[in-house]
């Protein structure tokens, strides 16, 4: 293989390199280290985008722009962003550069034995497609591009698309420094697709774990993913594999390769395919089938649902994986139950697929084009055939968006549910029946648009920013009338803005405060680098912002905060870590937790984290705040964490309590030793049942095998011993792994076993209550009878 400096081909790169290839690339990567079947190709690195910057002196120019931009201006925003795309496009890419990709084309034309083939060029910029960070379509892509030359100027383009007005506006919201961010180009082979489309290996809708939906179409997947036509839709059940529901459209459009030219073009499903293809299922229940074991083996690489564009090749029948990224936007979304109309005279206007569930009243707005985007106001109600990156300024300020076209897994349909939104696709003709300045309810749970205001019966409530229909909230009624546990049932919480949508279920504490989403949504930026830069009090207020949120709504019940677990793989991804990151081999079982905490080159970052859970305990006057400290190993470095926190001035004593995660087998080992040590324990099953196991979670193999299994006996064992230990000890002991909230036995278990608390996902809270009532009343039921 020919030596290279800013090309990497997909059997050298893995989930490890975002820093490198991006986020797209390096899935792509990771999938072809398994096995999956990915067209072959190549990524041309960030470090070529940053030399091209350079070498082309645009950060200056560049910088300027992007400062004198009024980001809430659409009109402004737009003028300036293409400003930026203008420079980057005129300049010409160095010698350096161009060449080795063109080099590294002629190879992989050689490699697959095709003169000249069609590639796709795809962006991958380094802070996409992150479990926290991944809006739909924030790039450019081009497809059916092949010569040389060709590549050269399209990867150019891609790089310019890292300055589009979406991009720009979705950098700034979310936090990350413009200059901070790079982008890879993906080249890789085009695939004859005969049929594509769609697959999350979770409903996106319901949010259910056990469910996969589909949305295919015939063509190229574009028509799809952008909207522009309703697919057909399937949802199979993933542990029997059988289609649950199906959806099949009327697909009038397709997408495919421009024969004559570089491109694609739209045409119609009755010219190219003959009208009988209309109406008729694109997938077969065979090729339902294979894609849904794919989908399960590529979630199970990752541990976590994924999002998968496919494709089936017309050539060949055979299936191959285009892209996989996590799924965002579900960690503390629960599945939202049906609105049911109040006894009422209702006027249906407009019906569709409900793709983002949740019930609002507002204004409509038809939105044309890209001129028009500065029609939308907060609250209005966004009405289009179909939407597109660019619109996204837009979507965030409206109460709802509905359009003509477009699936469940469409663009309007992803970034919605990432927004918090209520939306509505494939209505077919919203955009004839509504008009402009209508008032009109939208309740997405249903897919119905009403006339007027339309009073619907709910337990959810709508979105703080969008105007909220008047509702009979049942959530209070459901707590008084929880019953009451000897067992606590805590919650499990990430994000601090979701704590006033949860606070009123009947949870006696928060069992797991994961701090990482305040880092990356809040903060966005390393500690260290942070300090570096001189900005520890930023770090410190935005943290304790984000603590007190959570500990304000729930006081006086307790709020366990687990100070930070990132991975070094994942605090490469915060701004400025790449400076101060090093690269591991195995992160997972690397320099995490307390070993971190206690380290040169990390204890200035903890002792901000520290400053900041002193400010939110202390200025805010919550004493309830707890700490609790990850992946713990030894004794030793739990007694050395303690005193860099007293110094800090957080002090162990009887109002200010100190947990451990018990996740490493030396905590059971040693289990009376460290209880002495700290005030309670949290059992984190999912690292515990690697570790025990030696499964890594992450292994697609090995869990299919059945190997990662939390109920296992040597797992139920382990646990049996801490909680036997804390008792001893007379320390609390609590579990807040994933295993509660998804095996009802389990729960059982550990009633049985002694449990002191269990902290459930916020969707499961008020059904773990009543199970754990039930156990508890069946336990002392039959000790009754065996008197």
């Amino acid at each position: 293989m020919l030596d290279y400096k800013y090309i990497k081909w997909f059997s050298e790169i893995d989930k490890n390199d975002i820093p490198l290839v991006g986020g797209k690339g390096a899935n792509l990567g990771e999938l072809v280290q398994h096995k999956i079947a990915v067209p072959p190709g190549f990524c041309v690195t960030a470090e070529a985008y940053k030399d091209f910057i350079m070498m082309s002196n645009l950060s200056d120019d560049i910088a300027a722009i992007i400062g004198s931009i009024q980001f809430e201006n659409t009109t402004d925003l737009q003028i300036k962003s293409s400003r930026i795309r203008d420079l980057i496009i005129d300049c010409s890419v160095p010698q350096v550069i161009s060449s080795e990709i063109e080099r590294a084309y002629e190879a992989f034309s050689s490699s697959i034995g095709i003169s000249e083939p069609e590639i796709a060029v795809r962006s991958s910029a380094t802070a996409e497609d992150l479990p926290d960070a991944s809006f739909a379509g924030q790039q450019d892509t081009y497809l059916n591009v092949f010569g040389g030359s060709n590549v050269v100027e399209h990867v150019k383009k891609c790089w310019a698309s890292l300055w589009t007005a979406r991009a720009v506006y979705y950098r700034e919201q979310k936090g990350f420094d413009h200059f901070e961010v790079s982008l890879s180009a993906i080249v890789q082979k085009m695939v004859n697709s005969e049929k594509a489309g769609v697959m999350f290996t979770i409903n996106p809708v319901t949010h259910n774990p056990d469910e996969i939906m589909i949305n295919a179409s015939w063509g190229l997947g574009e028509s799809v993913v952008s909207g522009a036509v309703t697919p057909d839709d399937y949802i199979v059940d993933k542990s029997s594999l059988v289609i649950s529901e199906k959806r099949i459209a009327e697909k009038l459009s397709m997408v495919v390769r421009n024969k004559s030219k570089l491109g694609t073009v739209e045409v119609s499903v009755s010219d190219a395919l003959g009208h009988d293809k209309i109406n008729a299922e694109c997938l077969t229940s065979d090729e339902v089938l294979e894609l849904a074991k794919s989908g399960i083996e590529i979630e199970n690489i990752y541990g976590t649902p994924q999002d998968i564009e496919w494709a089936f090749d017309g050539d060949t029948r055979m299936l191959y994986i285009l892209q996989a990224r996590p799924v965002t936007a579900l960690d503390e979304k629960s599945s939202k139950p049906e609105a049911k109309p109040v006894s009422q005279k209702l006027n249906v206007l407009v019906k569709g697929l409900g793709a983002s569930p949740g019930v609002v009243f507002g204004a409509v707005v038809k939105i044309k084009d890209m001129s028009e985007l500065s029609k939308v106001k907060q609250g209005d109600i966004l009405v289009a055939a179909m939407t597109n990156p660019d619109m996204v300024p837009a979507m965030r300020i409206a109460a709802a968006v509905v359009t003509d076209e477009g699936g469940r897994t469409c663009h309007a349909a992803i970034v919605s549910r990432e927004l918090g939104i209520p939306c509505i696709v494939g209505s077919k003709n919203a955009t004839v029946l509504l008009s402009d300045g209508q008032e009109v309810t939208v309740d997405a749970t249903r897919g119905i648009v009403y006339e007027g205001r339309v009073e619907l019966e709910t337990k959810q409530r709508a979105p703080e920013k969008a105007a909220a229909v008047p509702s009979v909230s049942i959530d209070d009624a459901l707590s008084k009338l929880s019953p009451v546990t000897g067992t606590k049932i805590y919650m499990n919480l990430g994000e601090p803005e979701m704590m006033d949508k949860y606070k009123n279920l009947s949870f006696d504490g928060i069992g797991l405060m994961r701090i990482e989403f305040i880092f990356s949504n809040m903060i966005g930026a390393h500690p260290m680098y942070l300090i570096k830069t001189g900005q520890e009090e930023f770090f410190i207020d935005k943290l304790a912002e984000g603590i007190s949120t959570v500990a304000q709504a729930a006081f006086p019940r307790p709020v366990v905060v687990r100070l930070s677990d990132f991975r070094t793989n994942e605090f490469r991804g915060l701004k400025g870590g790449n400076e101060v990151e090093p690269v591991e081999n195995n992160p997972m079982i690397g320099w995490r937790g307390v070993a971190r905490y206690i380290s040169p080159e990390y204890e200035q970052g903890f002792r901000l984290e520290c400053r900041a859970l002193k400010k939110a305990r202390e200025e805010f006057g919550l004493t309830n705040i707890y700490a609790m400290l990850p992946f713990v190993r030894t004794t030793w470095e739990v007694e050395k964490v303690k005193e860099i926190m007293a110094s800090e001035g957080l002090v162990q004593d009887s109002s200010f309590k100190i947990w451990i995660m018990a996740e490493v087998p030396s905590v059971v080992f040693a289990a009376d030793e460290f209880a002495q040590l700290v005030d309670g324990f949290s059992i984190g099953s999912n690292d515990l049942t690697q570790l025990i196991m030696g499964a890594d979670r992450d292994s697609g193999i090995l869990s299919r095998m059945g190997y990662f299994e939390e109920r296992a006996m040597y797992v139920k064992r382990a646990i049996q011993i801490l909680i036997d230990a804390a008792h001893r000890q007379g320390k609390t002991i609590s579990i807040c792994g994933q295993a509660p909230s998804l095996y009802p036995e389990f729960t059982e278990f550990l009633v049985n076993a002694g449990m002191d608390s269990i902290s459930v996902n916020p969707d499961t809270v008020e059904y773990t209550r009543r199970l754990v009532a039930s156990t508890e009343q069946r336990i002392i039921l039959n000790k009754l009878r065996s008197l």
